[in-house]
């Protein structure tokens, strides 16, 4: 998610450039929320989630594709990367997705950084069964309201983006509407914080903020300190089928992949290979 962080490798103060761009995210996505409360208020969010269909167990869907379950994520761009995939179609992809073994989508509706919109989540709603993932910079008990409106099923919360009792808060908020919350952390050491939660579905993200660079042996020494009945996801740095191999030999259930699969040439048969399911 925060991939886009550091735009130079080499920079010596790149931890605190990481740092301000990250604040910068932050006091914008504050600004966007209010402006979104100003349009639409939370008594019409919770019309909207009366009217919205039953949630989908995320967890569940994952734990059925054993031993490995796949996140895979609709994604436009990235402020890195750029436009990732000209020929974008939320729905078609999410459509391909599923058709080729994706057990949830992740879908990005961070309009300022990544060109996602909350109406590719409710467009991706109506046309897969699957459960989705609201994937953005979640702040607000709003953002949550407004994700299970638009059909979500679980959300993203960030360990780094967020002190102990706004996670909390967060996370008790989501449960509260019946979701689920995938939970994410960077630093092997936010590791304790997100426990204290006793979540269902932790990620560890292989991207070293500090560094930019992906280690996939990260999610699986972190594998180790986090009990078997919650389900571990490895994200970032999955780009092949060795890749995958190492992660199930690491005891890790499940993977989240979004530019590796936006940016092949055949989707469909990118999902397979990862899968090691026959072309």
């Amino acid at each position: 998610m925060l991939s886009f962080v550091i735009l130079q490798r080499r920079a010596p103060f790149a931890e605190s450039v990481m740092a301000d761009i990250l604040q910068q995210i932050m006091v914008h996505k504050r600004s966007e929320v209010a402006a979104a409360k100003s349009r639409v208020c939370v008594a019409e969010l919770q019309l909207q989630i009366s009217a919205a269909a039953p949630v989908r167990d995320f967890v569940a869907a994952l734990r059925r594709n054993e031993p490995m379950g796949l996140i895979a994520e609709v994604k436009r761009a990235s402020p890195s990367a750029g436009l990732i995939r000209a020929d974008f179609s939320a729905t078609e992809i999410a459509q391909t997705y599923a058709h080729h073994g994706a057990a949830c989508l992740s879908v990005l509706t961070d309009e300022k950084y990544f060109q996602g919109h909350l109406d590719y989540l409710r467009q991706i709603r109506i046309t897969v069964d699957v459960p989705l993932l609201r994937k953005d910079f979640i702040l607000d008990e709003y953002q949550i309201l407004e994700a299970r409106a638009a059909g979500a099923d679980c959300v993203l919360l960030i360990a780094e983006c967020l002190d102990d009792a706004r996670l909390r808060d967060l996370y008790q908020a989501a449960v509260g509407l019946g979701m689920q919350a995938l939970v994410e952390l960077h630093d092997a050491v936010n590791l304790d914080r997100i426990m204290r939660l006793n979540p269902h579905l932790v990620g560890v993200n292989n991207r070293d903020l500090k560094v930019m660079k992906t280690n996939l042996q990260h999610c699986i020494d972190l594998r180790s300190r986090v009990p078997d009945s919650v389900l571990f996801v490895g994200e970032s740095g999955i780009h092949s089928r060795e890749h995958v191999e190492q992660l199930i030999a690491g005891n890790v259930h499940a993977m989240l992949v979004g530019e590796t699969l936006m940016k092949s040439p055949d989707i469909g048969a990118k999902v397979r290979e990862l899968l090691g399911r026959s072309l």
